[in-house]
């Protein structure tokens, strides 16, 4: 009907087998400016309106996002590791995503039952020496709170005719644990227990990021022991969610079909907080989506620990049914783009409120 301002107001009842659409409310407005109108075709005009007819007679549906637990990064639990005298006797400080509390002396972490989080820091004892690693700090976000700040860095262990390494380290949490004390740089992911249980089918993981890539940023391979390399290009942020459905064997082998997938990276700064970003999971074979995450060559599979207390890989043997249960969840978010001890040092990410959506 004509509105006395100038305005052509449509309004238009949606029922839904016999019931409205939206709860309390089955009334849609579609206001129209006689001068948008002019330049609109009646034909135009009435698409246009059955379109937004249809689509607003379509009942909503409910959708539900659960935070993960410690996901907000507003709880840590601060380590006090006193380095081995040798390579200067200072006290690191290492941080773990947890319930607030301050661990005192070089005691190796384990999380409580109820903690998903694991991080890349971690207490070595190299040689008989004690260091510290440190590439995932809380931080303070504008406005209130905290976050998570992922980093790249180069960690340096010296100490005349013992030791003289230099690893690059990009900080990484993911779902799961380290195993302490790391006693070397030899296959990483065998010191990480990852994954953690879970049985439910979301549709995406939801969460909070920034990036800042470095001027001048460089990608280097720097494993500890050897010489360092310098690689063409640079490295990239990454976050992703794999859903596997595991099973053991009767020697105590651990195998994985891949339930569903959901993978990003990010190769450049951002213009600040990206917040409530999502990143929707594919269920079954998602081979055909751009940048998936591949199933995992068995040479670099991840590990979790057997019903016989043994730190096995965990081999990737196919792409499960879309419609299967999973046994086990992985969400990591890292400085780098997934390859041990490759990155680009300074290269930062900061993450905050996971959640899954259902």
């Amino acid at each position: 009907r004509a509105h006395p301002k100038g305005v052509s107001v449509c309004y238009i009842h949606i029922r839904y087998n016999g019931r409205p659409a939206v709860t309390g409310k089955a009334l849609t407005i579609f206001l129209f400016t006689r001068d948008i109108m002019k330049y609109m075709s009646g034909k135009r005009y009435m698409a246009a309106l059955i379109a937004a007819v249809m689509a607003a007679g379509t009942p909503a549906i409910a959708e539900t996002v659960e935070p993960l637990k410690y996901g907000d990064m507003e709880q840590w639990i601060t380590r006090h590791i006193p380095e081995s005298g040798l390579i200067g006797g200072k006290t690191k400080t290492l941080y773990e995503i947890g319930p607030t509390k301050t661990v005192e002396g070089a005691v190796p972490y384990v999380p409580a039952k109820d903690n998903p989080w694991g991080t890349s820091n971690v207490l070595a004892k190299v040689v008989g020496i004690v260091k510290g690693s440190n590439a995932v700090f809380p931080d303070k976000r504008e406005g209130g709170g905290h976050a998570a700040k992922l980093t790249t860095l180069m960690e340096h262990c010296r100490a005349i005719g013992i030791v003289n390494i230099d690893v690059l380290v990009p900080g990484s949490i993911f779902t799961g644990y380290m195993i302490e004390p790391v006693k070397s740089t030899k296959n990483p992911y065998s010191k990480m227990d990852m994954g953690v249980p879970f049985t439910r089918r979301p549709k995406a993981l939801q969460f909070d990021y920034k990036v800042e890539m470095p001027t001048n940023a460089k990608k280097i391979y720097a494993p500890g022991f050897g010489k360092q390399k310098l690689l063409q290009g640079t490295d990239r942020t990454e976050v992703f969610i794999i859903l596997q459905r595991r099973w053991e064997d009767a020697d105590g082998n651990i195998y994985a079909k891949r339930v569903a997938t959901g993978r990003e990276r990010y190769g450049a700064s951002t213009k600040g907080w990206v917040n409530g970003h999502r990143i929707n999971l594919k269920y079954g074979d998602a081979s055909d989506v751009a940048g998936t995450l591949p199933l995992i060559p068995e040479e670099k599979s991840y590990y979790a620990r057997n019903s016989k207390g043994k730190m096995v890989p965990v081999k990737e043997v196919g792409w499960d049914d879309p419609d299967a249960t999973p046994t086990h969840m992985l969400v990591m978010a890292s400085a780098g783009g997934g390859s041990a001890y490759v990155g680009t040092p300074g290269l930062t990410m900061w993450v905050d409120n996971f959640a899954l959506v259902y």
